[in-house]
């Protein structure tokens, strides 16, 4: 089973199109919205736990992209930025997904992307605003 986290990004022409229906029905896809903002003939985006057969995968990216979305890796998008950051740990905390951890050996707060859900309660949970979401 291949499973990645993916950023949809939506044009005022394709926010009415059954894209999500599609990829489960003609690409087994299975899925998990994670985040989600689509309004009908608006910009929009959608975050999603996508999953299936790494080779329906590549199909159904290929799909989304062949319709004139944009698709992007969600860890693209969430940044840990070393130079704020103190590594006073508050993130660590609320972090469901245990992106952030701290490294035992260094005491440091790390981030791995490819745990990260996109939920930004570290945003607001990091007092020196080290964490930066850039999901638009």
């Amino acid at each position: 089973m291949y499973s990645r986290k993916i950023i949809i990004h939506y044009t005022a022409d394709t926010s009415d199109k059954p894209i999500v229906c599609r990829l489960a029905k003609e690409f087994d896809l299975t899925f998990n919205i994670l985040r989600g903002s689509i309004l009908p003939r608006r910009e929009g985006l959608l975050v999603l736990d996508l999953s299936g057969s790494k080779k329906n995968f590549d199909r159904g990216i290929a799909y989304l992209k062949k319709e004139g979305l944009d698709v992007e890796p969600l860890s693209k998008s969430v940044t840990l930025n070393e130079n704020r950051c103190v590594h006073c740990g508050a993130c660590v905390g609320f972090c469901s997904s245990k992106a952030l951890y701290f490294d035992k050996k260094t005491m440091k707060v790390l981030f791995d992307a490819e745990k990260c859900t996109g939920c930004q309660i570290c945003v607001t949970a990091c007092p020196a605003r080290a964490m930066d979401i850039n999901l638009l």
